[in-house]
């Protein structure tokens, strides 16, 4: 059985995209780290699967449902990066004829447009404030704000330069607080309207960019600042993203890139299983 993959990255979070309309593939947490393993696979931040939602009998108004997983083979609610990037392929693959449309996701249906350039906007649902709690990086304590966007979210907004963040060791965080784990972003105003971003995910360690992760960035600082509605440019290594509040809703808008197709190895594949 001949498995397609296509590589693909939104602001260089990179993903292996597996069309799998009927859900014929058995999908394990193992063949998911392999695939995502930067030496023995092919190297990304998660695994997004093309599937209908029927086939996974889930409810939902598209046709075609997100389902993605960290790179350490767990699965999760939502992946703003990840969202382009699968709005792309349906409709460069014309199993959606576009340019606006719903696709399903763990966290609820969100709706998306991709645009003539390949810059996809995601409706992203509430960014929600849930309170406060403080993680530890590097023998460092930061304070910051949770934010629910679909999934977990902790923002600190730091005056240290983020860029001269230790990022590497695995963070401690308040596990009452964040029973399904937490992203964990540290974020820099740069001016009015504009911020620069670090992130760690939870499953994958440090990335180049965290779709939810620029959405919590933003809603956080603007819940410092007093309100709930704005638009922001977010900064991460990777690249730039717009943000954008409204009461009950957000948007993400920025690019999305394939850089590869090929085949996976049947022997691979069963190795890994």
């Amino acid at each position: 059985m001949a498995i397609e993959f296509l590589k693909g990255h939104g602001t260089e979070n990179d993903f292996v995209l597996l069309p799998d309309p009927s859900g014929g593939l058995e999908l394990t947490p193992g063949r998911i780290a392999a695939l995502c393993d930067r030496q023995r696979g092919l190297g990304a931040d998660g695994v997004l699967r093309v599937i209908r939602a029927e086939a996974l009998g889930i409810a939902s108004e598209g046709e075609w449902f997100m389902d993605y997983h960290n790179a350490d083979g767990s699965v999760a609610e939502m992946c703003g990066n990840g969202m382009r990037v699968f709005a792309r392929y349906l409709v460069e693959s014309g199993l959606e004829s576009g340019p606006e449309f719903v696709v399903g996701s763990r966290a609820g249906d969100r709706r998306v447009a991709v645009r003539p350039d390949g810059s996809v906007t995601v409706w992203m649902g509430p960014a929600a404030i849930t309170g406060a709690s403080v993680a530890i990086v590097d023998g460092r304590s930061f304070s910051g704000v949770a934010v629910n966007v679909g999934n977990p979210h902790l923002v600190s907004i730091v005056d240290d330069d983020v860029a001269e963040l230790d990022l590497h060791a695995e963070p401690r965080y308040d596990t009452d607080f964040f029973p399904e784990g937490v992203n964990l972003e540290f974020v820099n105003p740069v001016g009015e309207g504009a911020l620069r971003m670090r992130v760690h995910e939870r499953g994958v360690g440090e990335t180049r960019s965290c779709g939810t992760g620029t959405v919590a960035a933003v809603a956080a600082a603007l819940h410092l600042a007093g309100t709930d509605t704005g638009e922001s440019t977010v900064d991460i290594p990777g690249g730039r993203v717009t943000v954008g509040l409204q009461r009950g809703d957000a948007t993400l808008t920025g690019p999305a890139e394939f850089v590869a197709r090929g085949q996976l190895r049947d022997d691979w594949w069963t190795r890994h299983g």
